[in-house]
């Protein structure tokens, strides 16, 4: 059996992490380095680090950053934020990035995901899906959630699939922030239409929440921000505690 992963996520402005509540009212949270170095060796199963303003801004990545986290860590590192062309897959792998998130950037152009599948490997694409609930149908949104697509989320996740996506990071914008829970109706309804891995994130707020989600055997992997950043939940407390209840992770 696949153990289940937990990985803490670090949106990062201007050199700084942050965190918001449905993708808005951003306040300040940490050094990013410094997180990553704790996270290195709180137990965490992966990092992902997003460049949350890259896309809107129309810029690339900072790399510099990118690359001083990445010197703290010997856990597997995802990076998003800008990645447009095959050079921004190439410039992020070689900062030490392991896998390369891609979200605006595919959705402008979805060949995208299959050049770079083709050049560096399906496990090396992670497709990254900002949902919120329109009319009572999920659609995706871009530019950091900030545009609504108009795009069905189920058909989008079933054609990345399709595309040679390795994996698919599920951000709820309707739980983000909220600790109130996983968006588990959402994250059962695209983690259906799919057979690549599926990573859930948006709505983390105990440690219950995680064993609810891992109820759901589509569900892979299990991503918060503010609950690790402000140590309201351990990560090693976290598995052990999931790991009691018959979860299988790794200690």
């Amino acid at each position: 059996m696949i153990s289940k992963r937990i990985i803490p996520c670090l949106d990062v402005r201007n050199g700084r992490v942050v965190k918001g509540v449905n993708f808005e009212n951003i306040r300040d949270m940490a050094d990013p380095v410094e997180l990553a170095r704790y996270y290195n060796k709180s137990g965490a199963d992966e990092l992902v680090f997003y460049d949350i303003t890259a896309s809107y801004e129309g810029r690339k990545i900072f790399t510099d950053i990118l690359r001083a986290v990445a010197s703290e860590i010997f856990i597997p590192l995802t990076v998003g934020g800008g990645i447009n062309t095959l050079e921004d897959f190439d410039m992020v792998l070689k900062c030490g990035a392991d896998k390369v998130s891609v979200n605006t950037g595919a959705i402008r152009n979805p060949s995208l995901i299959s050049e770079a599948a083709k050049r560096y490997g399906s496990q090396c694409v992670v497709l990254s899906m900002d949902v919120k609930r329109v009319n009572g149908k999920f659609h995706v949104f871009a530019n950091g959630g900030r545009t609504d697509t108009g795009i069905d989320a189920v058909e989008w996740a079933k054609h990345g699939e399709d595309l040679g996506a390795g994996e698919i990071v599920l951000n709820s914008m309707d739980t983000d922030g909220v600790r109130g829970g996983f968006d588990l109706p959402m994250l059962c309804a695209i983690g259906g239409a799919v057979k690549i891995p599926i990573i859930a994130s948006g709505g983390a707020g105990k440690t219950e929440d995680f064993y609810e989600l891992f109820k759901y055997d589509r569900i892979d992997a299990g991503l918060a921000a503010s609950v690790f950043h402000t140590k309201k939940i351990d990560i090693r407390e976290l598995k052990l505690y999931l790991k009691n209840r018959g979860v299988n992770v790794r200690i």
